[in-house]
């Protein structure tokens, strides 16, 4: 048997056709019973089989083997569980015959509290504390419910049936066939699956109300939810019925099921997950509150069901052959949520919001310890980590990138070519290129070996030498270190209008271009700006000549660019000035350009950057959903470092008041206060200026939110304080508490255990360690531990301040033990460690966080371990260069008392 141990993935010899499954939930005892009948192909001379369990109880006489030919049943001579490899080993004293035949197994199980494999929720019907119970399989734990060929490649159909409490709603991939009742229990039995992989099937038990409508070719939509809540799930209801005929011929392939169910969940580790005909959500991610929702709220929810559904072609009808090529669901359902978005919302301007998810893609994989798209895996222990904004937001980029070259036409044309040639398969990076290339006639193929199958990205450098532009490429690293890679980059550009618009593939090096060959001999030259990457389509930053340069930042000022360039100018500018590429000094100038910027998303991403400055630098750790993001995610704001306090504290004072002189415009253009018409970013928008004035210290803001926060205590329908700004408030509140004016955080613990709206609470918890007490920070962090918060939502209260980095560093170090019985090996724990570690900015600390780590690791969160002491080096780094910047002061007193 040991010759099977250590193995990345399962034996050839069996292949697995079709289960049938039959389980018994026990919601008291928080156990569950089971049966599987597997029909299997044996393909090759073997007497043992393999397959995948873990945490189950197999006993020998609880396994046979019937031989469809000659209906001979063969019992096994040794059955082993090796929890390490989870897998299960069947020795049999034959060899058994090649073809089919039954593989039959009993098992026992545990409803765990993990949020993986079968497990179980709490949740609160008439003020009694009840429990469902719901599966979670991807990527690996569908062997934790029932033994099974756990890997992507290995589809089969699907027969379910439970024997539930006949109370309860009993939901599952396909529609009822039969319900028999009999006294307490009932039996339900749904219809055979078409053929899919172990990570989609999924089984939901509990009590439940339901909201329903229909596409208009039959199929039947349902949002599921806590009883009372039905009316929060019409939202995403009408999203998904309009998303499912959007798809249905964007893919030229309608949706594969009769009926499609949407489950919100208390308890739910991801922010959704894609399994097929029945898609779990945390409730954050599907229900919408018309009034205590905010406009942030509702995005998610439209871009995560876009997302989740998107899955229901990419990744459950055309599934990746193994992990490696995770990217294939999770970057193009992340794309496509977006177009998706935009055709129900178009007033959103959501294309534009798509930068955010370029710029987290860039950030990770600018560290040296990023990994490739396509990373090979060897070990289900690995998956985890890899549900990261390389596999998403990397992976939507790239996408992104290749639709512009190709035109959309090309690439819808090609992408159902794809799908129809490849449903109800599995498919590599290369089918979906070979698709490509087939569609366009481009060398796909060729294109995008370069950003697949290596890490990193390139920075494009141009200067102007006489009437030529001389391009460089090298790869891009926040370190500030040389890099080996090399691409063919798609560039585009644009020169002092974007009528003047020229593309060429950067294939080499090196490129010289006379301008000539750009604009034509009767051009006046190059006395214009000129901008690269055009609307950020590509996956790459710019470092542009000093003339360049100040040529663009007079384009920003005079709102000559598109937003998405804006964003991308500074963006770029930042990334460089974090690699010591470029001076703080010449960053803080080019943002006083932005004082008259009203984009939403040029202004967020602003913000981004001055928080990282002030007091913290906004890393966002995402929650890949359906996971895991979403395209779609949901992001945690992490307060990540303070650059300006840790390397020049005698100019933070000057920083703060050039932040808040920046913001002036927008802010009393915004107001506190909702207008009649205004739009859905503006709305967003609001939140986030106020928020950034709280944290600035800002004190009329301050003053405002403290004076609203208690209108809201008295009255929480007050029309002073909607949705979109409470945030800001419960940030302005908690700056002004400490151990000995306690007021206000008592008073939003009230509000948090009163309310019922999972965002409300995460809105709060997203707070509670904005106040500059080190003993209060402690207080919050020990609240998210407690039986108060759910263990998915203690990750949204690491957001610390600058004050509360060494606390919280002890206070990991001490409920180590506590989190790694609470999380397991589970992609949370990773956030816990990106969270608390990366903040810091000593070479010191980096030695610290390794020797703990020395004794305290573990294999799941390795990839990210390495990652976070990298921005920790990162970052002491930048604060020694910054010190060293002999104009920083002058221009910081200047810039801060610059009448606007």
């Amino acid at each position: 048997m040991d010759q099977f141990k250590g193995q990345p993935r399962l034996p050839k010899f069996v292949v697995p056709k079709r289960y049938d499954i039959r389980l018994k939930p026990d919601l008291v005892a928080h156990r569950f019973a089971g049966s599987v009948a597997v029909n299997l192909d044996i393909v090759a001379a073997t007497s043992f089989i393999v397959l995948n369990a873990a945490e189950l109880d197999v006993s020998n006489d609880a396994v046979s083997f019937t031989n469809q030919d000659s209906s001979k049943v063969i019992k096994p001579s040794r059955v082993e569980l090796f929890e390490n490899d989870e897998i299960l080993v069947l020795e049999f004293p034959e060899e058994l015959p090649i073809g089919f035949g039954v593989l039959s197994i009993r098992f026992e199980g545990i409803l765990n509290d993990r949020m993986k494999g079968f497990y179980r929720s709490t949740y609160e019907h008439n003020g009694e504390k009840k429990t469902m119970a719901v599966t979670q399989f991807e990527p690996a734990d569908a062997r934790r419910c029932f033994p099974c060929w756990d890997e992507p490649a290995c589809k089969a159909t699907f027969k379910i049936t439970l024997d539930v409490p006949s109370e309860l709603v009993a939901l599952s991939n396909m529609p009822i066939v039969e319900e028999i009742t009999d006294g307490d229990l009932k039996t339900v039995s749904y219809q055979e699956s078409p053929i899919m992989s172990t990570y989609l099937v999924a089984v939901v038990v509990g009590l439940f109300d339901y909201v329903e409508d229909h596409t208009s070719d039959g199929v039947k939509v349902r949002v599921y939810c806590q009883v009372g809540k039905a009316n929060q799930g019409k939202f995403a209801l009408d999203v998904a019925v309009k998303t499912l005929e959007l798809y249905k011929g964007y893919f030229a392939t309608p949706y594969s099921l009769p009926k499609l169910d949407m489950i919100a969940i208390p308890d739910f580790a991801a922010g959704a997950m894609e399994n097929y005909g029945l898609v779990t959500y945390r409730e954050t991610a599907l229900l919408y509150d018309d009034q205590h929702s905010a406009a942030a709220n509702k995005q998610r929810v439209a871009t995560v069901v876009a997302h989740e559904l998107a899955h229901q072609w990419f990744g459950n009808l055309v599934t990746m052959e193994w992990w490696t090529h995770l990217w294939l669901n999770e970057g193009f359902a992340t794309w496509v949520s977006y177009l998706a978005t935009d055709s129900c919302f178009p007033e959103w301007k959501i294309w534009s919001q798509f930068l955010h998810e370029s710029t987290e893609g860039l950030k990770l994989d600018g560290l040296a310890e990023s990994h490739p798209i396509e990373v090979e895996i060897n070990h289900a222990c690995e998956i985890d980590e890899i549900f990261d904004a390389i596999s998403y937001r990397k992976g939507a980029s790239v996408i992104r990138m290749l639709q512009s070259y190709l035109g959309a036409e090309c690439f819808q044309r090609s992408l159902a070519s794809y799908i129809k040639r490849h449903a109800c398969s599995n498919a590599k990076t290369e089918d979906l290129w070979a698709a490509l290339e087939e569609g366009s006639g481009e060398p796909v193929n060729k294109l995008m070996t370069s950003w697949t199958k290596q890490k990193g990205y390139p920075v494009v450098s141009v200067k102007v030498n006489d009437q030529k532009l001389e391009f460089n490429q090298s790869q891009f690293l926040s370190s500030g270190a040389q890099g080996e890679g090399h691409w063919i980059v798609p560039i585009t550009l644009c020169f002092g209008s974007y009528d003047v618009h020229k593309s060429f593939l950067l294939q080499s090096k090196s490129e010289t271009h006379d301008v000539k060959d750009f604009l034509g001999s009767t051009h006046k030259g190059l006395n214009c700006w000129i901008k690269l990457n055009v609307d950020q389509a590509g996956f790459y930053r710019v470092k542009y000549d000093e003339l360049l340069a100040a040529r663009l930042r007079y384009a920003v000022e005079k709102q000559l660019l598109s937003a998405s360039d804006r964003f991308g100018i500074l963006d770029d500018s930042f990334a460089l000035c974090m690699a010591r590429q470029e001076s703080l000094t010449s960053l803080i100038n080019l943002m006083g350009s932005y004082r008259e910027e009203v984009d939403y998303t040029v202004l967020s991403n602003l913000i981004t950057v001055m928080l990282f400055f002030k007091s913290c630098s906004f890393i966002t750790w995402v929650i890949y959903v359906g996971h895991n993001s979403n395209s779609f995610v949901w992001q945690i704001s992490l307060k990540v470092q303070r650059i300006a306090a840790d390397a020049v504290p005698d100019l933070l004072e000057y920083f703060k008041q050039f932040f808040i002189n920046l913001f002036q415009y927008s802010a009393e253009r915004l107001g506190w206060e909702p207008k009649p018409g205004e739009s859905h970013v503006d709305a967003m928008l609001r939140g986030e200026i106020l928020t950034a004035l709280a944290m600035f210290g800002h004190d009329l803001t301050l003053d405002e939110a403290s004076k609203r926060f208690q209108a809201f205590l008295e009255n929480r329908n007050t029309p002073l304080l909607p949705p979109d700004i409470r945030k800001a408030a419960y940030v302005a509140v908690m700056q002004r508490a400490s151990k000995s004016n306690r007021s206000g955080y008592e008073s939003l613990l009230k509000v948090y255990k009163e309310a019922d709206l999972s965002q409300e609470k995460t809105r709060i918890l997203g707070s509670l360690a904005s106040s500059r007490d080190p003993d209060l920070i402690l207080e919050a962090l020990n609240f998210m531990l407690s039986s108060e918060v759910r263990s998915q939502d203690a990750v949204f209260g690491l957001a610390v301040t600058r004050e509360g980095r060494d606390v919280a560093w002890a206070w990991l170090k001490e409920n180590w033990e506590h989190l790694i019985k609470t999380y397991g090996s589970g992609f949370l724990i990773t956030r816990f460690v990106g969270a608390v570690v990366s903040p810091f900015a000593s070479f010191e600390k980096a030695k610290e966080v390794e020797e703990f780590f020395a004794t305290h690791a573990m294999p799941s969160i390795a990839r990210t371990l390495r990652q976070s002491l990298e921005r920790v080096n990162i970052n002491a780094n930048w604060v020694q260069s910054v010190q060293n910047e002999n104009r920083l002061g002058d221009a910081m007193k200047e810039l801060a008392y610059r009448v606007y």
